[in-house]
């Protein structure tokens, strides 16, 4: 396993790391986790990702007494939360990124995951709804109390990103200092193209998640099915299913899965392998519900080297989606 700084930071995270959406604590049972978590540690990992709203704060459950049983050196690992969606509440004061919320999202975390200190902490989504400097100073206070050690944004915009630094910077407070965006063969313009001078001006770290585009990138729905217990299945994902799957996809997968079994890897490994291409991807996230399924994914590093000038020029000629900076 190699490691990453996180950005501009000091933290080096494992080029893969593990996160816990829909699997912990809904789609598999704790003594998969647990092997799950035991598979990703041997291997090199050191981040595992998680959020108050993953089964509405039992996957936290879940991984907290899962780290809690291994015991592991606390200095050997990280892990996370996200905050803004709430652990299933539906009242205000429940979810978003007011001070409150944000505060005792944290507090419930700590709880849950049963450690001393997040850390890195995400607000999940912007909040149209509550002033960035109060989302600023309560992220830096929680800093300054010890509570968490890091905190960065997820899907946010680069100027809203931006926004958050210039206030930090006005008032001597401590920014984002990593994003959690989505990125993958199909969804690049993000990561490539939008946040290309926050890299250059406040050293962005990256912890991508859906680099197999929530299992369409492995090939198994190529011709159009959808398998039992496949994750976009699950009657809680029919609006990514339908966003996802599209027809126009199906080929260029196939295309791919071709050019992955010309180079000895499989679909999924050439498509992690691209993501770690990329200079400005701290970290990747991998999710699994079986261990097969993990143990073939930790091994993408391995054909990262694979992936010439020649092959990418050949990956770039199916997918045919290269983002263009815009013209001013």
């Amino acid at each position: 396993m190699e490691y990453r700084n996180m950005g501009r930071t000091g933290l080096q995270l494992s080029e893969l790391s593990f996160g816990s959406w829909i699997t912990f604590g809904n789609q598999i049972d704790s003594s998969v986790s647990g092997r799950l978590m035991d598979m990703a540690y041997d291997a090199g990992v050191n981040f595992f990702d998680n959020a108050e709203t993953y089964a509405n704060g039992r996957s936290e459950e879940v991984m907290g007494a899962l780290l809690a049983e291994r015991n592991w050196p606390r200095d050997t690992w990280c892990v996370s939360s996200k905050v803004f969606f709430g652990a299933g509440g539906k009242l205000p004061t429940q979810r978003g990124l007011n001070r409150k919320h944000v505060v005792e999202a944290c507090e419930a975390a700590l709880k849950r995951l049963r450690v001393e200190y997040l850390d890195l902490y995400f607000c999940h989504r912007p909040d149209k709804s509550t002033p960035m400097e109060e989302t600023v100073w309560t992220m830096h206070q929680l800093i300054q109390q010890g509570k968490i050690l890091y905190w960065g944004t997820s899907e946010w915009s680069a100027a809203e990103i931006m926004d958050a630094h210039r206030i930090a910077e006005r008032h001597h407070l401590i920014g984002p200092v990593v994003e959690q965006p989505q990125y993958n063969l199909f969804v690049r313009n993000k990561v490539e193209v939008e946040y290309a001078d926050v890299y250059r001006t406040v050293g962005l770290g990256t912890t991508v998640f859906s680099p197999l585009a929530s299992g369409l990138l492995t090939g198994k729905y190529t011709d159009g099915s959808r398998p039992p217990q496949a994750r976009l299945q699950r009657e809680e994902l029919n609006w990514l299913a339908d966003a996802i799957l599209e027809e126009s996809r199906f080929e260029k997968v196939r295309a791919l899965t071709d050019l992955a079994s010309e180079l000895g890897m499989t679909t999924a490994q050439l498509s992690l392998a691209w993501c770690l291409k990329n200079p400005n991807v701290s970290t990747v996230l991998l999710g699994a519900s079986k261990p097969e399924q993990l143990a073939e994914n930790l091994r993408a590093a391995e054909f990262a080297t694979l992936l010439t000038p020649d092959v990418l020029d050949r990956i770039e000629a199916i997918v045919a989606n290269r983002p263009q900076a815009p013209q001013y």
